[in-house]
């Protein structure tokens, strides 16, 4: 299934069921109280719903096959933000080998220096911890940081992680998984290549207000089937600028969980980013892009995230 957090009727954050094709959003609290005469506070958000785990997940079915004509908003007319607003913790590796041969590419033009793919890389899967706080979604504006002259997006695939666990085995990992999402983490490009040449980061470069972007839903396990075969496309004003497939994911989604819950614990309601898929980004294409340009990522089984650039 899909499931959104957004803001219809009754004017304040809601969880909702998706479907797409007769263009509808069922109310999860509104349905729970229509269907049972009680509030289910599973239903408060989505980190109440991922904390209720499968029986959680059990009773948003029996809703879903109710249907209660009076708890749906159109979907047309709500506003979708981002299915977890504040994740517990956000993290973003750097999966795709082309990626980073690209980016590395295009730094080598600009300095005239050789950048060969370092060899750590290839020994085990590199992430690092993002700002949580700087969270939007589905068609919200994302604001030009005044800090920065150039600009990027990065298309990502995300995983949602709906089981705590620790020191978990590859094998074990697809059993910690809610969903999966769209992320598109936009860099300040100039402040961030600046920044790591000491050695640190990335930090600044990708710290501001509406950086992280998800959305516009999370699509559960069940419905996406095989998170590692999905075909993804970047549009800049309707043109087609990059894209690929998460098959292409040099380290699956359960070795990065396997890797980041060594010896931590890694908590329901975190998302784990894929990293840029290859072409995902305009850098990589030597390209740029500026204030008033409309970002689409599409990512097939989920859908499209949309976004605008505006700088004040």
């Amino acid at each position: 299934m899909k499931l959104a957090t957004f803001i219809g009727l009754h004017k304040r954050p809601r969880l909702g069921v998706v479907d797409v094709e007769q263009r509808a959003v069922l109310d999860l609290a509104a349905a729970a109280e229509a269907v049972h005469k009680r509030p289910d506070p599973t239903f408060t958000d989505m980190l109440s719903l991922i904390d209720a785990a499968g029986p959680g997940l059990a009773r948003v079915d029996d809703l879903v096959r109710e249907w209660p004509n009076e708890a749906v908003d159109d979907l047309d007319g709500v506003k979708l933000l981002a299915p977890i607003p504040i994740p517990r913790q956000l993290r973003d590796g750097m999966a795709f080998e082309q990626h980073v041969r690209n980016s590395r590419n295009q730094v080598a033009q600009r300095t005239g220096k050789p950048q060969k793919m370092p060899d750590v890389w290839y020994e085990h899967p590199v992430y690092y911890k993002c700002n949580r706080f700087n969270v939007v979604g589905h068609e919200a504006d994302v604001i030009w940081p005044s800090f920065s002259e150039w600009m990027d997006y990065e298309l990502e695939l995300a995983c949602v992680i709906g089981k705590t666990g620790k020191d978990i085995a590859a094998a074990d990992a697809p059993a910690h998984v809610f969903g999966f999402t769209i992320y598109n983490d936009f860099s300040a490009r100039d402040v961030q290549f600046e920044e790591m040449r000491a050695g640190l980061g990335p930090a600044k470069g990708k710290d501001f207000d509406t950086g992280n972007v998800f959305g516009p839903w999370i699509v559960t396990p069940d419905e996406l089937g095989d998170p590692h075969a999905l075909g993804m496309e970047v549009r800049v004003n309707g043109e087609r600028w990059g894209g690929g497939n998460s098959r292409d994911m040099h380290y699956t989604f359960w070795d990065i969980i396997e890797y980041v819950s060594r010896a931590e614990t890694l908590y329901a309601g975190e998302i784990i980013g894929s990293g840029t898929v290859g072409t995902g980004s305009a850098h990589e294409l030597g390209r740029t892009i500026g204030s008033g340009d409309v970002i689409e990522l599409e990512i097939e089984k989920i859908g499209v995230l949309r976004n605008r650039l505006i700088r004040p």
